[in-house]
């Protein structure tokens, strides 16, 4: 259980953090970067369940408790240590949960014959403003899984990949079962 009596610590003021492991490294790795990516989502999310109710709060709920895990995850990298915990891992039943309702809010929603433009109803648009930043932290744990020394579980790569198509369909489902979808016009400005 986490336990937090002050919040300030002054740790970081010279541009330090820790790991869960203990290692110090820079605000600015790699790894510190792709798990605050990961709570920038979150927070998105939250703004996103303002606007939900029902299962899909539910479910927008249960996704920013698995972000949490993503970033636990994260923030422990495994470098073939003996730790004193046993470490948070995301795995391969929190992604089959998402293929499972991608597949039941999708099973309601026309296929696409266009693409789409981020937005339509309030939620969509924050569920579209969510999966960029899903995306973006996509791109900061590939990256960091490319490197030789930092390591990420591949069951956390493909939540990541596979919550961003979650959202995306979550958006559609918002907008009316994408019949509020905003379609794209190639070329209708010029």
């Amino acid at each position: 259980m986490v336990r937090l009596d002050k919040i300030y610590t002054r740790t970081g003021d010279k541009g330090q953090t820790r790991l869960s492991t203990g290692e110090q490294v820079a605000k600015w790795h790699p790894r510190v970067a792709a798990y605050g990516t990961v709570d920038e989502l979150n927070a998105a999310l939250g703004v996103a369940a303002l606007e939900a109710d029902g299962e899909l709060l539910a479910r927008i709920r249960r996704i920013q408790n698995d972000l949490f895990d993503l970033g636990a995850d994260l923030s422990t990298p495994d470098r073939g240590r003996v730790l004193e915990w046993t470490p948070l891992r995301i795995i391969t039943s929190q992604v089959t949960r998402l293929e499972e309702e991608i597949d039941a809010m999708n099973e309601h929603i026309a296929p696409l014959d266009s693409f789409i433009l981020p937005g339509g109803s309030r939620l969509a648009a924050h569920l579209h403003v969510a999966r960029t930043l899903c995306r973006r932290a996509e791109r900061a744990m590939a990256e960091l899984a490319s490197m030789d020394d930092e390591p990420v579980n591949p069951e956390a790569l493909a939540f990541i990949n596979r919550l961003s198509d979650w959202l995306f369909v979550a958006g559609r489902a918002a907008n009316s079962n994408g019949t509020d979808d905003v379609k794209w016009v190639p070329g209708a400005n010029r």
